[in-house]
């Protein structure tokens, strides 16, 4: 539909610009008209016009009939001119209001109309007016309208047929709209633990390096230390919250979140399905969309989504019941954990 009415639209504007490029043509021949008449009249007015003109009174009667005819066809040009004016002005109007007024670029036919008009005011009876639309820049207007347009519509054709594919194809991939709050903007990856120690400066913290799939692993502090002992942390496949703004606990900056199902009495750790890799984005089926770079904590994303998350009956991770997947592989889950709060 949208095509269609492009295409037409696009004839609208050739056949402006055909209407214009008429009264053009008109205009250029009215012109020669004129010219010939002057010629004429300079020719009556030469020394053997007393040989074809017997009195001084039929003398002065055919210049004036000549010049009568010539204000004539002087008006007549002043009237074209006008006409292609407000057509050009249409024309103008028309591709603004399709294309935008930073995309139109103004052509070559305006410049020629008021350099003719410009001639034409200069120019007396005792002198030739010039014209300074030949047939060789018509012709090289028109090719130009024509090569303009026609890639034009292709291009649109193109792009209308390319995001129809990529809608059918990619339906999970639709980018979240502004100001909707749900799952879809969470950056969850799966990540795992490559090196894992307690926290410096804080015994119940544990400061660990975690391959989210990215160049280098991601410094992430955990207050888990009651929860899972350290030897279950090394080398332990995670699901990581990426997009949440670094924050410094104890004096170093947390880059992530590992996500667990929690009770005030117990912790666990969720686990991706088996077969999952550093770097697999963790996705909802009823939720698609791609996550924000990073939660505007102003806005606070993530905690209105947060109170969402919870696991289930079957101990997998879920947003509004809609389970944590990892696409081709299986869903998130606790260990025992059903019904609690994921955070």
């Amino acid at each position: 539909m949208i095509l269609m009415i492009s295409i037409k639209f696009r004839q609208v504007l050739i056949n402006f610009s055909k209407m214009a490029e008429n009264l053009v043509r008109q205009l250029n021949e009215n012109h020669q008209i004129l010219v010939k008449k002057i010629s004429s009249i300079e020719r009556h007015l030469s020394s053997d016009c007393c040989k074809h003109f017997g009195s001084k009174t039929s003398m002065e009667s055919v210049p004036n009939n000549n010049e009568l005819e010539k204000q004539k066809l002087v008006i007549e040009n002043q009237n074209l001119q006008e006409e292609i004016i407000r057509l050009r002005k249409r024309l103008t109007e028309l591709e603004i209001l399709h294309k935008g007024a930073e995309n139109v670029t103004p052509l070559k036919m305006l410049n020629e109309i008021s350099l003719l008009k410009c001639s034409n005011q200069s120019s007396n009876v005792d002198s030739k007016p010039s014209l300074e639309i030949s047939t060789e820049s018509k012709d090289k207007k028109k090719d130009d309208i024509e090569a303009n347009n026609k890639p034009k519509i292709e291009k649109t054709s193109t792009d209308e047929k390319s995001k129809e594919k990529k809608n059918k194809n990619q339906p999970k991939e639709v980018a979240p709209k502004e100001g909707q709050i749900d799952a879809s903007r969470l950056d969850l990856r799966v990540g795992k633990i490559i090196d894992v120690k307690k926290h410096p400066d804080a015994d119940s913290l544990y400061l660990e390096q975690i391959d989210v799939g990215e160049e280098n692993p991601r410094t992430v502090v955990s207050g888990l230390v009651k929860f899972v002992p350290i030897e279950m942390m090394q080398d332990r496949m995670v699901v990581v919250l990426c997009n949440l703004k670094p924050a410094k606990m104890r004096g170093i900056v947390s880059e992530a979140m590992v996500m667990c199902a929690s009770t005030p009495e117990k912790v666990e750790i969720l686990s991706p399905p088996e077969g999952s890799v550093p770097g697999d984005r963790v996705k909802f089926l009823n939720y698609p969309g791609q996550p924000d770079a990073q939660l505007n904590p102003k806005k606070k994303i993530w905690e209105q989504i947060a109170p969402d998350l919870s696991t289930n009956d079957q101990l997998e991770a879920t947003y509004k019941g809609d389970q944590f997947i990892v696409e081709g592989k299986g869903t998130v889950k606790s260990q025992s954990l059903k019904n609690v709060p994921v955070k």
